[in-house]
């Protein structure tokens, strides 16, 4: 694992959380993009070398929609920049961890992505991720 890639945040609605991380961190979101597949709006920040993705469901049985009315709003996931997704995949198997993806599939910000189980990280759900 190579550094942090960015911070997934679950907001209710995207605009407003766009308005707030604007204010807090004193610049614009430099992207959004939906993600179909998992039910996602996505807006993104830099940070330095590190991002901030704020999620919004795009309908209510979307993973992020199951979060929110399960935990509320906040922090979502961590995400981990690494070179060879299917290596660190492996790796993370050969050690014992439970993962959610055993295959990398296409995430937002022109990646390739797979998530580790939570139960897995003390309760964290970890994300891979690799440019494609």
């Amino acid at each position: 694992m190579k550094k942090i890639e960015h911070i997934g945040i679950a907001v209710k609605d995207l605009e407003a959380a766009n308005a707030t991380y604007k204010a807090v961190l004193g610049s614009k979101h430099y992207k959004t993009e939906t993600v179909e597949s998992e039910g996602v709006s996505t807006s993104f920040f830099k940070i330095g070398d590190s991002k901030i993705e704020l999620l919004a469901a795009t309908n209510p049985e979307s993973p992020i929609a199951k979060f929110i009315e399960k935990r509320g709003e906040g922090i979502h996931h961590l995400a981990f920049a690494v070179d060879n997704i299917k290596a660190e995949i492996a790796r993370l198997e050969k050690e014992g961890f439970k993962l959610i993806n055993t295959k990398p599939k296409e995430g937002a910000d022109n990646k390739l992505v797979a998530f580790m189980h939570p139960k897995s990280s003390h309760g964290v759900l970890v994300e891979l991720c690799q440019e494609k």
